[in-house]
This record gives structure tokens, C-alpha cells and sequence, in this order.
């Protein structure tokens, strides 16, 4: 169990989403879609104060894709941009379009760096205990930085009956809380973490990301309490001030200055390396 001095000591790590599955140029100018923009992105998020980058790939019309090959050329131009200085994370985000094995079967075919998994995507049909079992005993076995996406204490209370069962091996997860979901007008509140505190065994770290113009005050509240934040266009387009971001860069230099507000130290690409890898 990680007590709460021990987490508020850890170095504060900021993961930026800068476009995910759903946004399109025509929502912000700014919001990357091809291993360009998303390397400018990327330099620009580190220079600001991130040490991961949660990257999803986009097919030439700008729809959501997990192609493997999108994934490795999206991945080789963010690295001529940022070398190592920072995580690259892939998601096997199913957007409505990808079945459970088509989104296992992306992250195999990668082999990335890092991953964030949504439990609840991977962990349906009667196939669903030994889909989990093959998924995360690969990722342990092939030591791959793995945020585990959990939507509400259910999900919690499923990912701890898996690991007590031993159907996901024992390794260095990352959980990360959502707070909310992708409905219009959503809007997260920091009272939306109390839940999952309350629900989670704190055997692993923990990080949160938000929808809506409040994401940075719940990213400051998990600052505050020994967590990590993930913040970004994905989810949120405002300043804390209410007004437009001009660009992914900006959130992410706001959560960074409220972390170190708290007396935080930021995380660095090598420290969440050493921390999960």
C-alpha cells in the first residue's frame, strides 16, 4: 500500500492528451492529426512541463485509428522531435469502431514504449478473463509502461477482483481515474475523485484526467493529494480562466505551475522510466 506522504513525495507526473479519438481540426486549430503536428506537440508539452505524451494516430480524414503502422511512424517523428525526454503512450482506445481482440492485437503489433488500456473495453464477452490474462501477462512479461483507464468504482472493484484472482500478473501499473465521460457539455468536477479514492486499495499510483473547463482544478486536486494528472485537448479546451487554450501547451503549463504550487517536483520522462518501465 503507498501511504499518502509517500505519494505526495513522488515526483508529479504530467501526461498531455493532446487530440484523442474524437476532436477534429475544425473543433481547434491547434489539435494535432498527422506525426507532424503531433511532434510539434510534443516538443512544445515538454518544454511546458510534461514527461508523457498519451498519443492516439488518426487515419487521412481525421477518424480515430489503431493501425500499427500509424502508430510506428507517428511514434519514429515524435522521437526525431523529443529524443527520449519523453513517454510515448499509444492507447487501444476502441472508439466505437475497434473489437476487443482488433484493440489487443494493435498494442501487440506495436510493442510500444507505453499503453493506457480501457479495463472495460478489453474485459467483455465470455472470452473476457482470458483476453485480460493474455493482454497483461504480455505487458508484464514485455515490461510495457501500462496505464490502467478505470471509468467508475466498478470498474475499481473489477480490476481488483482480477488482480486477487491472479488473472493480471503482479507488476508496476498506473491506474488512471476518469471523471466523467465523452457526452456533450460533460463537465468534471475535483469532488469526482473522492469516489475512486475511496474504492482504491492504493497498491498503485494514481493519475486523473477530466472533461470540461474545470480540468485543471482537478488536476491541481490530484497534485495535492499524491496524485498525477493527464491533461490535454482530448478532453478540455479551456484555461482555468475560461477562456480558448491557444494550443495543448498551455494546459499543460497551468497543471505544472499548480503542481508545483503544492511543492511538487515535476516528473521527467527518465523518472517515470525508472518508476514503470
Amino acid at each position: 500500500m503507498i501511504d499518502a506522504a509517500t505519494a505526495f513525495a513522488e515526483p508529479l507526473i504530467l501526461t498531455v492528451a493532446p487530440n484523442g479519438a474524437y476532436k477534429k481540426r475544425a473543433d481547434h486549430g491547434a489539435l494535432p492529426v498527422t506525426p507532424e503536428h503531433l511532434a510539434d506537440t510534443a516538443k512544445r508539452c515538454l518544454d511546458a512541463g510534461a514527461a508523457m505524451i498519451h498519443m492516439h494516430v488518426r487515419a487521412d480524414d481525421e477518424r480515430h485509428s489503431l493501425d500499427p503502422a500509424a502508430y510506428l511512424l507517428a511514434t519514429e517523428t515524435v522521437r526525431r522531435a523529443v529524443g527520449q525526454e519523453l513517454v510515448i503512450q499509444i492507447t487501444t482506445e476502441a472508439a466505437q469502431v475497434y473489437a476487443p481482440d482488433e484493440q489487443v492485437a494493435s498494442v501487440m503489433a506495436v510493442s510500444p514504449e507505453a499503453v493506457s488500456v480501457g479495463l472495460r473495453e478489453v474485459a467483455v464477452g465470455p472470452e473476457a478473463d482470458a483476453r485480460v490474462a493474455k493482454l497483461f501477462g504480455w505487458l508484464a512479461r514485455e515490461r510495457i509502461m501500462t496505464q490502467v483507464i478505470l471509468y467508475d468504482t466498478a470498474d475499481v472493484a473489477q480490476w481488483q477482483s482480477y488482480r486477487q484472482r491472479g488473472v493480471v500478473p503482479e507488476a508496476p501499473w498506473f491506474l488512471l481515474f476518469v471523471l466523467g465521460r465523452y457526452t456533450a457539455g460533460q463537465t468534471s468536477l475535483p469532488a469526482d475523485l473522492l469516489p475512486f479514492l475511496a474504492a482504491d486499495d492504493r497498491t498503485y499510483p494514481w493519475a486523473m484526467c477530466a472533461f470540461g473547463k474545470h480540468e485543471h482544478a482537478c488536476a491541481a486536486a490530484a497534485a495535492a493529494l499524491g496524485g498525477h494528472a493527464r491533461v490535454g485537448f482530448e478532453n478540455n479546451l479551456f484555461l482555468k480562466d475560461g477562456s480558448i487554450a491557444p494550443d495543448n501547451a498551455a494546459l499543460v503549463k497551468q497543471a505544472a505551475q499548480a503542481g508545483l504550487d503544492c511543492g511538487r517536483r515535476l516528473a521527467t520522462a527518465d523518472d517515470v522510466r525508472r518508476r514503470f518501465g
